[in-house]
Order: C-alpha cells, then structure tokens, then sequence
C-alpha cells in the first residue's frame, strides 16, 4: 500500500537519495546535488503561495516516490521532480498517477490552470507517461518567460486543466 503525503523534513534526506540514484546512477543524467540547491530547502522553494511538494511512501515510511509544484503565478505552475523508484513503476502500483493526480487535485483548489514542465530526452518512460495523462509537449519558445528552467531539460510540456 503507497501513501501520498506532504513534505515533511525527515523526508528531506531520502528524497536527495531517491533523486541522485535516478539521475546519475540509473539515467546517466549529468547533474549533482549541487546543481539542485533546491532540494536543500524544500519548504522555502516548493512550499510557498501555490506550491508545494509529495512524496509517496510505502506504510511503514519508506520513500517511493516524488513530485512537487512551484507557483509560477498567472495561474501557472512548473511540475519539478517527479521520480518514482524503479521497483515501484507501473500501472500495477500508480505511484505516479496517485502522485500527479494529488498534484493536480491541489491545483484546481488553488486555481493553477495551465501546467508546464521540462524532461530529459533520456527520460523516454517519462514522456510517454505525461502524453498519456494529457500533456503535449511545446517548443521551449512557447515556454512562460516565468518557467524556470532547469540545464538538463530540453524537452518541455504543457497541459491545461480547466
């Protein structure tokens, strides 16, 4: 059984874990902690106006999963860090349906209507997963000039909710 749940800091160190090993051991994906000082200071960068951050865990705690929401304003929002552990992938666990489904959710409640987000062109599972829950992908042009962008990406997607 997986649990969606807010961020809470004890999480703080799993999800540096969890990242890192999906990025660079698994996908190769060149990219350190250092270029994400994000993740050191996740309720002053993820958890302010419309934003916020998920993760998903196994019941006895162990982190599954996560995905998190910046407010870009307009009605906007960026989807950032959405990683799934690879033994819990697939329609046979939903983690990462449950968790943008929550994301989602949160954004109607706080009237975000339109969604973008970047992707490595590594991540191909990743891409067929947001073109099946609706999102097409844009030309970086096309972008917000309030998109914030990461190095790595050089594949973008957008979706409207409303």
């Amino acid at each position: 059984m997986i649990q969606i749940l807010e961020y809470q800091s004890v999480y703080e160190e799993p999800i540096i874990d969890l990242i890192l090993d999906i990025q660079q051991l698994e996908f190769k994906v060149p990219i350190t902690l250092e270029d994400q000082p994000d993740l050191l200071i996740i309720p002053e960068f993820y958890c302010k106006n419309a934003g916020n951050f998920w993760v998903a865990t196994t019941l006895d705690g162990t982190l599954v999963g996560t995905i998190a929401l910046i407010d870009i304003g307009n009605n906007m929002g960026a989807i950032r860090k959405m990683f799934v552990h690879h033994d819990f992938r697939g329609k046979a666990f939903g983690v990462a349906s449950r968790l943008l489904s929550t994301l989602t959710k949160h954004c109607e409640l706080h009237h975000i209507d339109r969604l973008y987000l970047g992707t490595n062109p590594r991540l191909q599972a990743a891409m067929r997963f947001y073109e099946k829950n609706g999102f097409a992908q844009v030309p970086v042009e096309e972008l917000p000039i309030e998109f914030p962008r990461m190095a790595v990406d050089s594949v973008f997607y957008q979706k409207t909710l409303h």
